[in-house]
């Protein structure tokens, strides 16, 4: 999609905001699929709500705002999903309505915004907050990926090293390493003992690793108790937890804030940002907090019970503006504190990963090294005598 849009003038002034209503739910339809590829890229999802609401802002029509979006968009799956809700929009649907045939590539959030812009007459406002926070979002995912690609690549070419020296330079030596007849060290008769065992039962080693990793992709993503224990298991690692904290706070304040200046209330806003957690320990917990407001109590009392979750910190500012009507703004304080705590976890981590990724290369490197020269050694010291 084209970074820069062309709006024409125009023809009626745009609709005046009334105060926020959530509209009624209706039932989600059937999905309609894109494909075997058929996710949609965050930066597709950036540009279609920035451009609609640039459309929608200038007064057009939310049809023609389609139209002209689909003439400019560059994205075959955009341009598919945008065909399908103007023929929608079209036959009188609700946009937000419209939206749940892709309820798989927007989800919850996205489209619970865009219902409460339409029934309030903000619509061009909350699809540039789902703009800034997709934005937001994507960039967040970025940082934490390029944070693990400095050990990965140290990783690789600590195994290419490795696997080097013990499979094609050590090889070549070996004979002549026997043939002396001399006795090997230990280091020497382990390295043996490992190539041979790559050697014979390598294919079948490799077979059950391919086997053992997809069965734990499944069980992650389709068992739904085993996926709750690694979310759990996350939280209790030491080297992980403050980060998985630290990110999960963002998330929560920024879209439980957004969702509730959007107007939607309390409880719905709580069961949608529920929704939105990775973390299935924070997914139950939040809905958990919902079910409690509905029954009439308070937020920040029974996020106090899990402390580990949602530490002092946030619970005390949630306290505070659930007692002074500025929730909105002190869950933004929560939001931008905790982006910089994790961008300084991430730091940190990165610090810490890249010594001891630097000692487990020469580590290996070494082991194998010496397994090598050692017995070269002693077969020239025995010569020279």
């Amino acid at each position: 999609m084209s970074n820069e849009l062309l709006v024409p003038k125009p023809s009626s002034p745009s609709v005046p905001s009334v105060p926020p209503a959530a509209a009624p739910a209706a039932p989600r339809p059937k999905p309609v699929k894109l494909g075997f590829f058929g996710g949609v890229s965050d930066q597709d999802k950036i540009d279609f709500a920035r451009h609609l609401a640039i459309i929608i802002k200038a007064g057009i029509p939310l049809y023609d705002g389609l139209v002209i979006l689909k003439k400019q968009s560059q994205s075959p799956k955009i341009i598919k999903i945008i065909d399908q809700l103007s023929r929608d929009v079209s036959n009188g649907l609700f946009f937000a309505d419209g939206l749940e045939h892709y309820h798989q590539v927007f989800g919850d959030f996205f489209i619970s915004v865009v219902r409460v812009g339409e029934a309030s007459g903000t619509l061009a406002q909350n699809l540039l907050y789902l703009s800034d926070e997709t934005k937001k979002r994507r960039n967040l995912k970025r940082k934490i990926k390029s944070a693990m690609v400095y050990p990965i690549v140290i990783l690789v070419m600590t195994l290419g090293v490795t696997a080097f020296l013990a499979f094609f330079v050590f090889p070549k030596l070996l004979p002549a390493l026997t043939s002396s007849g001399g006795k090997l060290p230990g280091s020497t008769l382990l390295l043996i003992s490992a190539i041979g065992f790559v050697t014979s039962y390598g294919l079948v080693s490799l077979g059950v690793i391919i086997a053992l990793v997809f069965l734990f992709r499944y069980l992650l993503h389709h068992v739904e108790p085993f996926r709750y224990v690694m979310h759990r298991l996350i939280l209790i690692t030491p080297a992980l937890s403050n980060l998985s904290v630290s990110l999960n706070m963002v998330n929560f304040s920024r879209i439980f804030s957004l969702l509730l200046k959007s107007g939607v209330k309390i409880t719905e806003a709580l069961t949608i940002t529920g929704k939105t957690f990775d973390n299935l320990v924070y997914r139950r917990f939040v809905w958990e907090a919902s079910q409690e407001i509905g029954r009439g109590g308070a937020l920040a009392p029974f996020l106090e019970r899990q402390p580990k979750l949602f530490p002092p910190f946030v619970t005390g500012m949630i306290q505070i503006g659930e007692a002074t009507g500025n929730l909105n703004d002190n869950l933004t304080y929560v939001s931008e504190y905790y982006e910089e705590e994790m961008n300084y976890g991430l730091d940190a981590m990165t610090t810490i990963i890249e010594p001891v990724m630097l000692l487990l290369m020469g580590a290996m490197v070494g082991f194998v090294a010496i397994s090598i020269i050692t017995p070269i050694y002693s077969i020239s010291s025995s010569i020279s005598k």
